[in-house]
């Protein structure tokens, strides 16, 4: 089992250069992949998008890859021909116009700003390897911390697994009881109500018969272990859990559902109350897993 949830970081140099890498995500039920790279690299975008599906396949994934250092994307160089040719052209135009000409440090350094321009990154055919063995060092971290998370999800699921087959035992063996405490029940009202009738009265009998009926929940219990096996198989199972999980649980709160409204009975009602709250529960964190 893996979170959806993780995060992954490496570095590395290049040309002079440091190169990070940082890979993040969060909840999604469909893979929502965004990957940020500088400008001039932005034909590697496929193949970073190719790396992640590799390790991923839900979640909104979040690459960054930029550089910094002394020699950073963000360092700002000088042409030095230029700021020279500047300034001979000012000298020029002062000699024409007759005004005395004498360069300053402020001068010098304003004539060097309007020249500036940012340094060069390396090519992106030049930069793939190093680009894509660095992504590959953020995604096994990245991956780790998944797989560390879904561990614990995996107890945790395990342990709420077990409180919802302890409430539905409490139910099997409560339901056997429901008829006869209804056929009290009824004959209370008969005698309460001056009603005097045989036990062995037909519409006795159909009455209760028809009542044991309408809130047998044998089938639903039957169904609700065999879900709660199929969903301790896919916790185990090495397949993606996220989608099919979402799917055995509806089918758990559709059967506990049934039972609530079969169950003419206020301890099946209250067992039936925690099954939802539990179920609930598992709902939220099935959220979080791939």
């Amino acid at each position: 089992m893996k979170s959806m949830t993780g995060y992954g970081r490496a570095t590395s140099t290049i040309a002079g250069y440091t190169l990070t890498v940082q890979v993040s995500a969060v909840n999604r039920k469909t893979l929502d992949l965004a990957v940020k790279l500088p400008d001039e690299w932005e034909s590697l975008e496929a193949l970073v998008g190719e790396q992640v599906r590799k390790v991923a396949a839900r979640g909104r994934v979040s690459v960054v890859i930029e550089l910094t250092g002394s020699k950073g994307a963000s360092e700002i160089v000088w042409d030095e021909t230029e700021v020279g040719a500047a300034l001979d052209r000012l000298e020029s135009l002062a000699e024409v116009r007759g005004v005395r000409f004498e360069p300053t440090p402020e001068l010098l350094w304003s004539i060097a700003n309007s020249q500036r321009k940012a340094a060069e990154l390396p090519a992106a055919e030049a930069a793939t390897a190093t680009v894509l063995a660095t992504l590959g060092e953020a995604l096994r971290g990245f991956a780790a911390m998944r797989a560390r998370e879904g561990e614990a999800l995996l107890v945790d699921f395990l342990a709420r697994l077990e409180i919802l087959r302890r409430q539905v035992d409490a139910i099997a063996t409560r339901a056997p009881a429901v008829p006869a405490a209804y056929r009290e029940q009824f004959l209370q009202r008969l005698r309460q109500a001056e009603l005097e009738l045989d036990l062995n009265d037909e519409r006795v009998l159909k009455e209760i018969a028809l009542f044991a009926d309408r809130c047998d929940v044998t089938e639903e219990l039957t169904r609700l272990r065999s879900h709660f096996e199929q969903f301790a198989a896919l916790l185990r199972s090495e397949a993606e859990i996220g989608r099919k999980s979402e799917f055995i649980l509806q089918e758990i709160g559709r059967e506990v559902n049934t039972i609530g409204s079969k169950a003419n009975d206020l301890t099946i009602s209250r067992a039936v109350i925690e099954l939802k709250n539990e179920l609930e529960r598992v709902r939220e964190q099935i959220a979080n897993v791939e």
